[in-house]
């Protein structure tokens, strides 16, 4: 029990201001009327600070252009392939439509993504351009979100412009690799035969543009189900390599007329679907010089592949 109680004096709702802190004092490292005093006494940022943030995003943007070209410059020391490294260019788009049916599965074909980016290296002579590779690429990009690098080898003195920029121009994020679902990066270097390394650890050298090709095109879509269709294909992708690229003029004129007679049965070369056979035996008839003297189904058959766009970078090479 308590000895007396006292009413209170004031009212209880009463709310009071509490201050943040004992006292202010004023910015000594700025001039009297300055604007970063009077942007301090408004509330405001001050413009010196604000330079300094942006001062920092530009040093951070740097670094991660740094750290790229370290990542780039650890690649030539794990396989070793490449000496210089002059272009990088990327294509970071979203999937689109394409004339292909069905998408393939990264992890399925190239195993699961452990974080980091997933890098198919090709070597390539600039004397004999691979052009299929450049169509796939562009076909790749459409499909992938594709970091494209260019690097040059010591055992090639030049290399003309055109093939330093085939796979396109610089991306803006290009320092960013996880951005990047697949890297594809092409080594002009002078090699008898075009080669290409996925694993470097867990698997040896692809050798063979026709091989080549076929590792990629999986990637975008699978082999007709049909195994007639599916021998049919690589018939067509050995037959373009072996007698229209490398062929005798003879063997030239036989494998043309065998097109045109395919290609006035269907649409594509195999059936009515676009199939690797159609990149493989277009870039090789353009290659070999036959395509403004080829039959009529030939040349309407070529048109139809330029009017799907994926052809353009093998054209700008041609030319």
């Amino acid at each position: 029990m308590s000895m007396y109680k006292v009413k209170p004096i004031s009212g209880g709702d009463v709310t009071i201001d509490l201050p943040t802190c004992m006292y202010k004092l004023p910015n000594v490292h700025t001039q009297p009327g300055s604007t970063s005093q009077q942007a301090v006494q408004n509330g405001e940022m001050d413009p010196a600070v604000k330079a300094l943030e942006a001062r920092q995003d530009e040093i951070m943007r740097k670094l991660y252009e740094l750290k790229a070209a370290v990542e780039g410059l650890a690649k030539t020391v794990t396989t070793p392939d490449a000496d210089l490294d002059l272009t990088v260019s990327s294509s970071l788009t979203s999937p689109s439509s394409a004339s292909l049916q069905g998408t393939a599965d990264l992890d399925c074909l190239l195993g699961k993504d452990l974080g980091a980016l997933r890098d198919i290296v090709i070597n390539a002579n600039p004397a004999q351009p691979p052009l299929t590779l450049l169509v796939l690429h562009s076909l790749l990009c459409q499909r992938y979100r594709v970091l494209s690098t260019v690097h040059v080898h010591s055992s090639v003195s030049t290399v003309p412009p055109q093939l330093l920029s085939c796979l396109g121009p610089r991306h803006a994020d290009s320092y960013a690799r996880h951005l990047f679902q697949l890297g594809f990066t092409l080594i002009w270097k002078d090699v008898p035969k075009l080669q290409m390394k996925f694993s470097v650890q867990n698997m040896c050298p692809v050798e063979g543009e026709a091989n080549v090709a076929r590792f990629l095109f999986k990637l975008l879509a699978p082999y007709p189900s049909d195994p007639a269709l599916a021998t049919l294909v690589d018939s067509w992708v050995d037959t373009a390599f072996f007698q229209l690229a490398e062929g005798s003029a003879k063997e030239r004129a036989a494998v043309l007329r065998s097109l045109n007679s395919a290609l006035g049965r269907s649409s594509w070369v195999v059936g009515q679907e676009f199939s690797l056979a159609d990149v493989v035996c277009y870039c090789c008839v353009m290659q070999s010089g036959c395509g403004s003297s080829a039959p009529a189904n030939v040349q309407r058959w070529i048109k139809s592949c330029e009017n799907l766009g994926h052809f353009a970078p093998a054209k700008l090479l041609l030319k």
